[in-house]
């Protein structure tokens, strides 16, 4: 079994050929940042105009999986963008003679723009907005007219522009389609269920990722197809319910992996392999399965836990993109793709670890302008970008992050400071230099788009090579300027650290009980649902906040004892998540063939409450009493809960294996 992100606290040499290995759209993606870096690069050697850099990394900010969602959120950002270089230029008329109240509206600004990153939709490009006002208020102080400011603030402008023109042509050319990217995730996992019938053991970790993360961006990829037209509202439908019924198949094939005695028989496990890698075509070839007769050979004779899992496969493969009646009232939107949320967040005006981190990073950011400016030393002024582009909100992530931070600058600065001295003097024009900067920008993006364990890294390695190699409209060949550039991001990335862990630090511990409670309302949701199509939704809202929670619960142990939550307070949590992450299959199981049963909620109370199940909780009143195969399932629910509770007798119970 995989090991959880838990209990793997520090990252591992052996684990960077896993977090390296290619998956379905990691080349595709990662070509289409490339293509649109360079092509952004290009634009500026054209037009010269300065900070070509920084145009590029933007890149990495506005790329979606998605074409749609690229789009959207460029043109989103431009008009942002726009809106607030319309502002800064009616206080450049207020502040250009006068440098002390240009600082101020600097930090005003940057803090109000990052108090809306923290409190706000607009976290994805909030820090680049704040970022460009930052910078273009910068460059009011190095222009001694009217005019040559307007100029300044409209090149400041064009960094995000350019970016944004370049991401929109490169996804209306090579972008996939959110309904194509639908079908190809959905294939995915049919294939991955598939190969875990047939291999169990080999296809442990590739199953237990697909449950993870196989039909999270569903919801947002059929969203987007309904509005930009590449699919129909009959298609929608039926690709939602195709959604949920790859839910149940991972659900069902996740229990014939964790529990030897509930796989099915080699001749009952290849045909609904077979059927599967079939339903697997039609959906990457663009349609989808419907009509589906799948006849299971000696089904009626099988065990009752591996009959559970045949039944519950059987369902979903038979209805699997058939659109059932309309949902009763359990089924609204209430769990985590369908419920609507403002712009604003609900706790924007009461909790102050939204202005916290608001004046944390505008603290840095300006500590870094005023130290490169006392100085008298440009050259770092990369210090006061980095802060916009590394701050977090707690103290786990920023030491965690450090580690990720500091190793991808060294290799981006490294790999920029090489290619200066041996590819850079032999390229003799705009040419040679695109093709170094494609190269570079392919090597990070690859890191950039895998696991968030070294995510951070890609994006570190990118903006320090852009740094070195970026630094005119043609190669340029200045190693101070990459030194410079280098001891910036370094200095950016130190201060913040010692920011955030030193100034109003915020633990992880408050983000890890809310995710436990909120974990355990998805599945109480769940058990209490009615519709299969509301259970299985809850059910992959629950494997999202599962993985979120893991993270976090490693995250903690970077913390440090004076910020972070007590070792046996962590312990206690992990247990909760791992005896949830034992028993979700079972528990799946049996609320898809006996909804609301009571039993159910009651060995959920006990995962809740660290204790163990009342002794009467498997007699307690249900429509399936003396049901075999339910009292099966219960005991396997109640031999994990024994296995994960510290002391327990771990022994199995003779129920099941029945």
């Amino acid at each position: 079994m995989v090991r959880p992100a838990a209990d793997r606290p520090r990252l591992a040499l052996a684990d960077l050929g896993a977090l390296l290995a290619p998956f379905p759209g990691r080349a595709e993606a990662t070509t289409r940042i490339a293509v649109a870096s360079t092509l952004t690069v290009l634009i500026a050697a054209i037009y010269g105009t300065p900070e070509a850099a920084i145009s590029a990394y933007v890149i990495f900010f506005i790329h979606r999986a998605d074409r749609t969602g690229s789009i959207v959120l460029s043109l989103g950002l431009l008009v942002l963008v726009s809106l607030i270089v319309g502002l800064v230029m009616v206080l450049a008329d207020l502040t250009l003679d006068h440098p002390m109240l240009r600082v101020a509206c600097m930090a005003v600004l940057s803090a109000g723009l990052l108090f809306l990153t923290s409190a706000s939709k607009l976290r994805p490009v909030g820090a680049i907005v704040a970022m460009v006002v930052g910078f273009g208020l910068d460059q009011l102080g190095l222009v001694p007219a009217g005019e040559l400011a307007t100029r300044a603030l409209l090149y400041a402008w064009l960094m995000v522009a350019i970016a944004v023109g370049a991401n929109v042509v490169v996804n209306l050319l090579m972008g996939p389609s959110p309904r194509r990217l639908a079908g190809e995730r959905l294939a995915h996992c049919l294939r991955v269920v598939a190969r875990s019938l047939r291999e169990p053991a080999a296809n442990g970790a590739a199953l237990a990722t697909a449950l993870r993360d196989g039909v999270q961006p569903l919801p947002g990829w059929l969203k987007l197809a309904r509005f930009e037209g590449s699919a129909s509202a009959a298609d929608v439908l039926a690709l939602r319910q195709a959604m949920t019924s790859t839910m149940a198949i991972l659900m069902a094939a996740d229990v014939a992996w964790r529990q030897p005695q509930a796989r099915l028989p080699a001749a009952c496990a290849a045909t609904i392999a077979d059927t599967l890698e079939a339903m697997a075509r039609m959906l990457a070839a663009g349609g989808y399965p419907v009509e589906i007769a799948l006849a299971l050979p000696d089904a009626a004779s099988l065990p009752p836990l591996q009959q559970a899992v045949a039944q519950a496969l059987r369902d979903a493969i038979e209805h699997y993109a058939e659109p059932g009646a309309p949902a009763a009232p359990d089924t609204p939107h209430s769990g985590p793709h369908g419920k609507s949320r403002g712009f604003m967040a609900p706790d924007a005006l009461t909790n102050p670890a939204h202005v916290h981190y608001a004046l944390k990073t505008t603290g840095a950011a300006m500590f870094c302008y005023l130290l490169y400016q006392q100085l008298n030393w440009p050259g770092i002024h990369t210090c006061f970008i980095t802060c916009y582009l590394v701050a977090l909100g707690t103290a786990a992530e920023s030491v965690e992050k450090l580690t990720l931070r500091l190793a991808g600058c060294l290799v981006g600065a490294a790999a920029g400071t090489a290619a200066l001295v041996y590819i850079v003097p032999a390229l003799d024009g705009v040419s040679g230099l695109l093709a170094l900067v494609f190269a570079g920008t392919w090597l990070s993006a690859w890191v950039a788009s895998g696991s968030p364990r070294i995510a951070y890294a890609g994006f570190q390695i990118a903006f320090a090579f852009y740094l070195c190699v970026i630094q005119g409209p043609g190669p340029g060949f200045d190693l101070s300027i990459a030194r410079d550039r280098v001891i910036g991001i370094l200095i950016g990335n130190l201060v913040v650290y010692l920011v955030f862990t030193r100034i109003w630090p915020v633990s992880i511990a408050g983000r890890i009980e809310a995710a436990l409670a909120a974990l355990a309302s998805q599945w109480q949701q769940l058990i209490d649902a009615r519709q299969p199509a509301s259970r299985r939704e809850h059910a992959a809202g629950a494997m999202a906040l599962r993985e979120n929670l893991a993270q976090d619960l490693a995250l903690a142990r970077y913390e440090p004892a004076s910020v972070g939550p007590a070792p046996a307070w962590l312990a206690q949590q992990g247990r909760r998540l791992k005896a949830l992450d034992a028993v979700a299959g079972p528990l799946f199981l049996l609320a898809e063939r006996y909804p609301g049963d009571p039993a159910l909620a009651a060995r959920l109370h006990a995962v809740r409450t660290d204790q163990a199940a009342p002794a009467d909780a498997a007699r307690q009143s249900s429509p399936a009493d003396g049901d075999r195969t339910r009292d099966t399932l219960l005991a396997l629910v109640d031999q994990q809960l024994s296995g994960t509770r510290p002391g327990a007798a771990q022994a199995s119970s003779p129920h099941a294996q029945t």
